[in-house]
């Protein structure tokens, strides 16, 4: 009689959103090491539900970060390596003619899984890229003259190298925007490095064991289900914004458009600002911040965290300031300090 009441609790606390959530960003930083604001962003990402694009150096565990996230969740995954020879139709899908009965059937392409890897989106052309438009802005694509909607839990997990520019396509401003966040992750400590040797060594070692568990410090975990991610979905929706912070994230915005107002050395600097999707993208990733801190309402520090994530691919700088070595982080970070709290 007395274990029911506490196999009660033991359910409830194992069924919460905010602690699967929390489970879930445990496991994946003992998958993916040395790399924390990475593993928040995806997960900001997830529960803000909105595409993703990482930036980095090749061997920052970019991709295994997006592959480890996609194999936490009960969703089906895949890996789309962008190459210059890749067509439009290998993403999407394309009619195939059968003979037998006279008519065309449509052969569904990867884009149609829950959590999609466009790995080096940056390698290939921009026909291939805008094949993504449709996609990650309207949850549908278009072959021909049939429209066939996606997933309802769909996510796009982008990656590009900065340092090898030969035969690369820079993504265009529309394709950019269509991205919540744009994130950027660096090199490791020496003292996390040497924990992903262990790491590299314990995952050497059980080649050929499926059952054995992978991760530093790592605990048994069980994926998420999809009614899981959106139940904390809708915790993330109910989160209070005060109307004065609501109004701090639009003047925010609007300062990357007219900084006259707050930084006068801006305005021959900033060539376009941020469009109104950035100040909703602004206070959807603050409001899962929050949520994901066990808070029900945004803190003027949940937005100065996910600032520079959601509006660095939105404002696009002059070529005068390009030449002088600013960066749009800078702008942002001028206009955060510039642009007073409530």
């Amino acid at each position: 009689m007395s274990s029911a009441p506490e196999t009660a609790v033991t359910w409830q606390q194992d069924t919460d959103p905010r602690d699967r959530m929390s489970k879930l960003s445990t496991h994946l930083n003992g998958r993916v090491l040395g790399q924390p604001a990475l593993i928040e962003r995806m997960l900001i990402s997830l529960l803000a539900d909105g595409h993703m694009l990482v930036e980095g150096a090749p061997g920052l565990a970019k991709t295994t970060a997006v592959k480890a996230l996609a194999e936490a969740i009960e969703a089906d995954h895949h890996r789309i390596q962008f190459t210059p020879d890749l067509l439009p139709g290998d993403v999407t899908g394309t009619d195939v003619f059968e003979p037998e009965t006279a008519h065309f059937r449509f052969e569904r392409g990867p884009i149609f899984h829950n959590f999609v890897l466009a790995d080096e989106i940056n390698r290939a052309p921009a026909k291939v890229q805008s094949a993504l438009l449709e996609a990650m802005g309207e949850r549908q694509i278009t072959v021909g003259q049939n429209t066939y909607p996606l997933p309802e839990l769909f996510l796009v997990m982008a990656t590009q190298n900065p340092i090898e520019q030969e035969g690369t396509y820079s993504l265009p401003e529309a394709q950019l925007d269509r991205f919540l966040m744009y994130v950027r992750v660096g090199h490791p400590t020496a003292s996390v490095e040497r924990d992903v040797l262990r790491l590299a060594r314990q995952q050497a070692s059980s080649v050929g064991s499926p059952d054995a568990e992978i991760g530093l410090g790592a605990s048994d975990f069980t994926p998420l289900t999809q009614q899981q991610v959106l139940a904390a979905r809708r915790g993330v929706d109910a989160v209070h914004l005060a109307p004065v912070l609501e109004d701090y994230i639009v003047r925010l915005v609007v300062a990357t458009r007219e900084p006259g107002a707050y930084v006068p050395e801006l305005v021959e600097r900033i060539e376009w600002g941020a469009s109104p999707r950035g100040t909703i993208a602004l206070d959807r990733c603050a409001r899962a911040r929050a949520w994901l801190h066990g808070r029900d309402y945004v803190s003027p520090e949940d937005v100065h965290a996910v600032a520079p994530d959601v509006l660095r691919h939105r404002v696009l700088l002059a070529y005068t300031a390009r030449a002088e070595g600013i960066e749009s982080d800078d702008v942002i970070a001028e206009l955060i300090r510039s642009v007073p709290l409530p």
